[in-house]
């Protein structure tokens, strides 16, 4: 099997177990929250604090494959993952499920970046879209079985087994990568510790108080002044890098036009997409009195309009290019979701699954362009920062959206004095998700249009590639 696909299938064993894992609690956030005697909306904190984890851990990623080999640490990762999921089969708590969903964290945030990076440097910037496909289809399965196997396991079993499943395909991708991986590797530079320091423990600070303000989890003068002391410590990194020789995260790649519209850009959109698993299962069982089987079959549907997206997803970008895919999907893609809102619980279910299906659709073609646009100027010796960045950005957005969409509820409960997970709360809860996924349509306005030719695999009107437009290392 060439290279473009072999790569991608064995680095998805590690997309596929990490999004079939946390797709599937997300349909058993009910049954967790009866058992451990919570609000399920509280469990948003279980969601969260593993995508904090993946963006404290993900800027190293970079530095520690190098400095191991991406080989090593891809199998490291995996091994740590498989030992978190261990930790939250056996938890008895939210505190210990939330210490458990970290230390999954901390494997994730080197499996798929690692994995990524492998990708990035050995498969030609001419086939890289084509290589991400096949990367992101095998991986799609596991959204697809995530939600009807959670639903299945919660119904029928106990919801434990989320959990466990994830063994047996997590050591298949141990034994691929150490039989096929390359253990590429490239002179560490020295570690940023400070700047280690100030990220992962600001990041951490920062969203554990926006996720708690208000919740009566913690003391509020407690998540408030987490919050504060967190935004001084990012503010305090920006100041560092500036002035850093090598720091960890380069925010000097911002000034390249496809990586700031890419992750700027898509960082937005994720902030409602980020808040989907959270709210739709939640609006499906608790909103419209389905069962977490019933709920996981109908939400299925949507993994599956992604993975027949990504077979068309490289022949829509050479037709109509970079920058008018991603504008006016933005704008497609985030009205589907705010219209998620307007289900009842009288609507058919066919229905449901036909719009979920055809967000899904967009949704997918949106992920795809994003993660290829990101890299179209960044030189070969910076893909590791940029991949660094680009990673950490998503799970940050990822995990604001998830408690933006918890306080919308919230929000919406306290001014109509309904319930807060009743059907009508959702309604808000959408649209204002799907507006925050809406801006991203502003920063892809501003791509150049010719924006990632050569990745599209368009022409020059004299009918040669055009030629890559590589930067070299952005002045910070």
């Amino acid at each position: 099997m060439r290279q473009e696909r072999l790569l991608p299938l064995i680095v998805a064993t590690a997309l596929f177990i990490e999004n079939m894992d946390s797709t599937a609690i997300a349909t058993a956030l009910p049954a967790i929250a009866t058992e451990f005697n919570t609000s399920p909306i509280a469990l948003k904190l279980a969601l969260t604090t593993y995508l904090v984890a993946l963006a404290v851990f993900i800027p190293v990623s970079g530095w520690i494959a190098d400095r191991f080999g991406a080989r090593s640490t891809f199998m490291l990762a995996i091994g740590v993952f498989l030992l978190g999921s261990i930790g939250c089969a056996a938890s008895v708590s939210l505190p210990t499920l939330i210490a458990a969903r970290f230390v999954q964290g901390m494997g994730g945030a080197l499996m798929v970046p690692v994995g990524r990076l492998v990708l990035l440097r050995t498969v030609p910037k001419s086939e890289l879209v084509v290589a991400l496909s096949w990367l992101t289809i095998p991986a799609l399965v596991g959204p697809m079985l995530g939600p009807p196997l959670g639903g299945l396991i919660v119904t029928w079993f106990d919801w434990r087994w989320i959990f466990l499943i994830n063994i047996p395909m997590g050591l298949l991708g141990i034994a691929l990568a150490w039989r096929y991986v390359p253990n590429l590797r490239e002179p560490p530079g020295p570690l940023d510790g400070i700047g280690f320091a100030l990220s992962g423990l600001g990041l951490a600070l920062a969203l554990f108080g926006f996720s708690t303000v208000g919740q009566h989890l913690v003391p509020l003068p407690l998540a408030l002044g987490c919050l504060a002391v967190g935004v001084v410590l990012l503010w305090a990194y920006v100041v560092h890098a500036r002035r850093h020789v090598q720091p960890l995260l380069d925010l000097g790649l911002f000034r390249l036009p496809t990586f700031r519209a890419g992750v700027i850009g898509g960082s937005l959109f994720r902030i409602g997409v980020g808040a989907t698993p959270f709210l739709l299962p939640l609006m499906l069982q608790l909103g419209f009195g389905l069962n977490p089987l019933q709920s996981g079959l109908i939400t299925f549907v949507s993994a599956a309009g992604a993975m027949f997206m990504k077979t068309l997803a490289a022949t829509i970008l050479r037709r109509y290019g970079f920058r008018r895919v991603l504008l006016v999907n933005a704008l497609i893609a985030s009205a589907l979701l705010a219209a998620f809102g307007l289900f009842r619980a009288d609507t058919p279910h066919l229905f449901v699954s036909a719009v979920l299906l055809v967000s899904g659709c967009f949704r997918s073609l949106q992920f795809t362009s994003l993660n290829a646009i990101s890299y179209a100027e960044v030189q070969p010796a910076l893909m590791g920062q940029a991949s660094s960045l680009a990673g950490m950005m998503q799970q940050l957005s990822l995990s604001i959206g998830v408690a933006i969409g918890g306080y919308a509820l919230q929000t919406a409960a306290l001014f109509s004095g309904r319930p807060e997970t009743a059907a009508g709360n959702f309604t808000v809860a959408f649209a204002v998700v799907g507006a925050c996924s809406a801006l991203s349509a502003f920063w892809m306005w501003r791509l150049p249009a010719d924006a990632g030719q050569e990745m599209a695999g368009k022409a020059k009107p004299g009918g040669e590639l055009a030629e890559p437009k590589i930067a070299q290392r952005p002045a910070t």
